[in-house]
Formats: C-alpha cells, sequence, structure tokens
C-alpha cells in the first residue's frame, strides 16, 4: 500500500493550482541547479539504480536507454523527445500529468535532456488533446520566463528549450520511430532499426525517446534517491505507477499506487470493487487494449507489474485496465479492437496490412457464429503468422487480444458456431 509521503504525483485530480507557483509550492523546481550539477553521468547512473522502467508499455531501462546516447556532442546535435501520443485504447495517465502537474514534466524533460547532452526537447501530443498542450504551453512559458529554461536553465549554464508539436491522431505514431517521421513532416511510419534513435534519430541526430509518465518521475527520484525508489514495489519492478481503470467497476479513476499491487486490492481499494460484485467478472485486458485478456481465475492472484502480469499470461502495457463483467459480449468487444487495429495499420508491412484486415473479418463472423471449429485454430495460426513479422509492434498489438480470446473463451466461440449451426439446419 503506497504512503501518500511516497506520491509522485500530488496534484493528479486537479485539486490544486498546477501553475509554477502552486507546483513549487508542491516541491517542484526545489533546487534543480543541484540536481544538475551532479553532472551527467551521475544522474544517468542514478536512474539506472532506481530500477525505473519506461512507463510506455515496453518496460525498458530509462537509465540504460540514456546511457546509448554518444558521450561527448558531435557535430550532430542531440535531441530529446516525449511521447505524449496516449493513443492506445483505455489509457489515459499522461492526459492527467499534462493537464494538472505539467511543472513535473517540464522539470523532467531538463534535467532528462541534460543527461544526454540534449538542448533541445520536443513534446510531441496528440492532436485531440487540445487543452493539455494549451496547459503544457502555458507551463513551458513560464518556466522560461523564471529562468528555468533557456539559455541558462536554472542558472547551471546549460541551455535547454523545450517545444510542444501537436500530432494528427494517428495511433502508428506512438510508436518511437513513426513519431519521429511524423515531428519531421513526414507520415507518420516506423522506420527499419538498427540504426536505433540514440544513432540516429530526429534529423539524422542522436535522439532519446521517452514516455511522459517516465520522465516525469525522474525529479523526484533524483530528489529523494534510488534508494528509495527501489524500495517501492518489488524487484525488477520498482517505484510508483499510474493506472487508469475503466469499464465495469463502480467507480472509475486514474491512481497512484505501487508496482506490484494485487489486482484485486486495485480495484476493491479504489475503485470500490467489480460492478455486481467480484462474482460478476469476466474478464481484464491489464495494460491497454493491445494486451491479451486475461479470465477472471487468472485475475484472482495477479499482481500489477511487468514480471506479475507477464506471468499471469499478459503484460503491464500503460496499465490501462479495462474491466468486464458477464454482461460484456467479449467475443463482439475483441473484434471491435480487432477493427481498430485494421484501421491503424499505417499498410507498411505486409503481414500487418493483410493480417489485420483478414483477422478482423474472420473476428466478425466469430461473433455471430458463422464459422467452423476449424476456423478458430485457422485464426490462431494467422495471429502467430503476423506477431513477430512487422517493423514495429502493431502487429503483435492486434495478435494478443485475440491469442488471449482463444486461450480463455475458447468454449464461448465454439458455443456460438454450433448455435448458429442449430438454427441454420
Amino acid at each position: 500500500m503506497l504512503r501518500d509521503q511516497d506520491r509522485v504525483f500530488t496534484n493528479l485530480y486537479g485539486l490544486h493550482d498546477w501553475r509554477l507557483k502552486g507546483a513549487k509550492a508542491r516541491g517542484d523546481w526545489d533546487n534543480t541547479k543541484a540536481i544538475l550539477d551532479k553532472g551527467r553521468d551521475a544522474i544517468v547512473e542514478e536512474v539506472k539504480n532506481s530500477g525505473l522502467r519506461g512507463r510506455g508499455g515496453a518496460g525498458f531501462s530509462t537509465g540504460m536507454k540514456w546511457s546509448f546516447m554518444p558521450k561527448q556532442p558531435g557535430v550532430r546535435p542531440h535531441y530529446l523527445v516525449i511521447n505524449a501520443d496516449e493513443g492506445e485504447p483505455g489509457t489515459c495517465k499522461d492526459r492527467e500529468i499534462m493537464r494538472f502537474d505539467p511543472h513535473k514534466l517540464v522539470e523532467g524533460a531538463l534535467i532528462a535532456g541534460f543527461a544526454i547532452g540534449a538542448n533541445t526537447g520536443y513534446i510531441y501530443i496528440r492532436g485531440e488533446f487540445v487543452r493539455e498542450a494549451e496547459t503544457l504551453q502555458a507551463a513551458i512559458d513560464e518556466a522560461n520566463d523564471a529562468g528555468l529554461l533557456g539559455k541558462n536553465a536554472c542558472g547551471s549554464g546549460f541551455e535547454f528549450n523545450l517545444y510542444v508539436h501537436r500530432g494528427m491522431g494517428a495511433y502508428i505514431c506512438g510508436e518511437e520511430s513513426a513519431l519521429i517521421e511524423s515531428l519531421e513532416g513526414k507520415k507518420g511510419q516506423p522506420r527499419l532499426k538498427p540504426p536505433f534513435p540514440a544513432g540516429v534519430g530526429l534529423y539524422g541526430c542522436p535522439t532519446t525517446v521517452n514516455n511522459v509518465e517516465s520522465i516525469a518521475v525522474v525529479p523526484a527520484i533524483l530528489r529523494r534517491g534510488a534508494a528509495w525508489f527501489t524500495g517501492l514495489g518489488r524487484p525488477k519492478n520498482s517505484g510508483t505507477k499510474l493506472f487508469c481503470i475503466s469499464g465495469h467497476v463502480n467507480k472509475p479513476c486514474t491512481v497512484e499506487e505501487e508496482m506490484g499491487i494485487p489486482f484485486r486490492e486495485l480495484i476493491d481499494k479504489h475503485c470500490g470493487g467489480i460492478r455486481g460484485g467480484w462474482d460478476n467478472l469476466l474478464g481484464v485486458i491489464p495494460g491497454g487494449c493491445s494486451t491479451p485478456v486475461l479470465p477472471k481465475s487468472a485475475c484472482e492472484t495477479a499482481l500489477m507489474d511487468f514480471d506479475g502480469l507477464r506471468e499471469a499470461g499478459s503484460s503491464l502495457g500503460t496499465a490501462a485496465v479495462i474491466v468486464m463483467d458477464t454482461s460484456t459480449d467479449i467475443v463482439r468487444a475483441i473484434a471491435r479492437l480487432s477493427r481498430f487495429y485494421k484501421h491503424d495499420s499505417c499498410g507498411q508491412c505486409t503481414p500487418c496490412r493483410e493480417g489485420t484486415g483478414w483477422m478482423w473479418r474472420l473476428m466478425e463472423r466469430m461473433v455471430t457464429g458463422d464459422a467452423a471449429i476449424e476456423e478458430i485454430d485457422l485464426l490462431l495460426t494467422v495471429t502467430k503468422q503476423v506477431e513477430g513479422h512487422t517493423i514495429c509492434a502493431l502487429g503483435d498489438a492486434a495478435a494478443w487480444p485475440i491469442q488471449g480470446l482463444i486461450r480463455h473463451f475458447r468454449p464461448e466461440i465454439e458455443r456460438r458456431i454450433k448455435a448458429r449451426g442449430k438454427s441454420a439446419a
């Protein structure tokens, strides 16, 4: 159970002033110069020691990612890019940071930029986040006016300029290389790797792309120390995490909790339980719509962190928890996700371009039972042919929900097919 004094996002619900004066009263921008004075290598090492794993879904070590950047800036400038696209259906955590705690993100951007040797940072925000973009821009303007950003940021002698770039609402631009392409004014399509962004990123220069939450938590880690952060959560799954819980719970919410909190405790403590009681639970998508659905039996013991959910047969992803009770048409729900991925595929890779449409059409027939029993295994085979055979992870994201459905709810698909066959006879 997370203690109040360990919370990082102290204005998550917008109860206090988000502007610079209010942010400073809550501890933001408190002697940031002393953090920068530690030096680039010390900051990277501290973040690495904290065990902070990327909060955007992949869960890669943030400090390790920073360490991939060239040690000395050469003729090519370094860039920091913050991924605020948040296009994963069910996910609404970064939005709350940008609305109510923007200075945590702005200060984190300065520290991250200093750590990777970048004098320029871009926040790539999805176009639908109109008010969030305005709030972010206001926070950046306040920081510039107060001398916290700019030529002599916080009096450190380091120059750092931060810009907000509004995207056009394409889900694929949440992938780091597609985001970079879009930021350059090109069509948002993922790049082949290698080269990785740390070598050839924005404008062909060394670039680090991080999630909003990953960056916003950095100042707290450097003020309180890596040992404080590792003391929260479980080994290799340290720290706090924003969970956004929607669907069939009594009180949907976004809440900060310790990594590794049991699923049932998270729901009962913060959401007032499952609608209709625990026995009314059918299944849960635990990490945004790209993660495999878990049945009620797996949710009994599931721990909400990277390793706990992997052991349960799913993934933490962005920690967007979508709860479904027994009133849910689970096959139709997954078919709807299939339609989303078919619509948002950039079409660059053949397995994804053709496979997402094929999977969606077959899923639509599964909804009505207008299929053969053998086609369930055929559908599963196609998901395996798409998974792992595309440039980016959208193919995987389209395949995993269907795999989870077949793994845990195959009897429901078979029941529909048999019922349709009887009615046709």
